[in-house]
C-alpha cells in the first residue's frame, strides 16, 4: 500500500461507522430517505444518472455508500472502491435496508487489480471531495482511464482549488505542492475532549490547472467543465465536476 494512503486508511477508519451514524442516521433511516427519491439523492449531479439501468459503474472512493446505494436502486450495478472498513460496514448494512447489493472493494485505489477490473465499466463516478488524498495525481488517472471500457463516461466532481484559497482568506497558497497533515473530514463533529485522538490525513493539494491536464494527458476527452456554488448559495467557486469519456477505439 502507498505510504500515504496508509496514513489516510488509519483516519478513516477511526469512528467513521459511528459518525455516518450521527450524521446521516443509523442505515436503516438512511435507507428509508433515499428509497423516497433515489435521483433526488444525487443532488447537483441527478441529470447525470437519469439513464444508468444495466450500466455497469464503479463508485470510487465512494464512501458510506450514499452514491452508490441511489445508482444501485436506478438500476446500475454498481462497484465501491474505497479504503476504510468502517466506510464498508455502514454501506453494506445501508444497502441491506435499501434491499440492494454492492460490490463493495476495500482496497488502496492505487492498488486496484486492473487485470480483473481494467475496461469493466461504462461509468466511473468520483465526488465529496477526494483528489487531495491522491499524491501522484498522473498515477491516480491513469488508473481511472483503465478501468473505462471504450467509450465509457468519466464524472468527477470534487473541491475546487480556488474556493479553498478565497474561504481561506489567503492562507492557503494556491501553488502548494507540499504533502501536508490534516484533520480527517469529520473530526469536527465529536466533542472537543475526544478531538486530540483523532489520526491525521496526509494530502496534497492541487491547482485547477493540475487536474485538468491530468485528465487530459492520461487519454480522456474532455466534454465539460462546471463550477458550483456552495451549499449555502455562496459567492465563490466551491466545487467543480468535469465530464469526460474514454475515445471509442475504432
Amino acid at each position: 500500500m502507498h505510504e500515504q494512503s496508509k496514513i489516510n486508511k488509519k483516519a478513516w477508519e477511526y469512528r467513521a461507522y459511528e459518525f455516518w451514524n450521527k450524521r446521516d442516521g443509523s442505515p436503516e433511516e438512511k435507507a428509508r430517505q433515499i428509497l423516497e427519491n433515489p435521483l433526488a439523492s444525487l443532488k447537483k449531479h441527478k441529470n447525470l444518472f437519469e439513464h444508468v439501468r444495466g450500466k455497469r459503474v464503479a463508485n470510487l472512493c465512494g464512501s458510506n455508500g450514499r452514491k452508490a446505494v441511489p445508482l444501485a436502486l436506478l438500476g446500475a450495478e454498481v462497484t465501491v472502491f474505497d479504503i476504510s472498513e468502517e466506510n464498508r460496514k455502514y454501506a453494506l448494512e445501508l444497502a441491506a435496508s435499501a434491499n440492494i447489493t454492492l460490490e463493495y472493494i476495500v482496497t488502496d485505489i492505487y492498488d486496484i487489480d486492473l487485470k480483473e477490473y481494467g475496461g469493466d465499466f461504462d461509468l466511473l463516478y468520483l465526488e465529496g471531495g477526494i483528489l487531495h488524498y491522491f499524491s501522484d495525481l498522473e498515477k491516480f488517472m491513469n488508473i481511472l482511464y483503465a478501468l473505462l471500457n471504450d467509450g465509457g463516461n468519466l464524472v468527477l466532481s470534487d473541491f475546487h482549488p480556488l474556493g479553498r484559497c478565497i474561504s481561506s482568506h489567503g492562507e492557503v497558497n494556491y501553488f502548494d505542492t507540499e504533502l501536508k497533515s490534516g484533520d480527517v473530514a469529520y473530526k469536527g463533529a465529536f466533542d472537543i475532549d475526544e478531538q486530540e485522538d483523532f489520526p491525521d490525513v496526509s494530502i496534497r493539494l492541487y491547482t485547477l490547472s493540475d487536474i485538468i491536464n491530468s485528465i487530459v494527458s492520461s487519454g480522456f476527452r474532455l466534454r465539460r467543465f462546471d463550477e458550483h456554488r456552495g451549499w449555502k448559495n455562496e459567492n465563490i467557486p466551491w466545487e467543480f465536476t468535469i465530464l469526460a469519456d474514454k475515445k471509442m477505439l475504432k
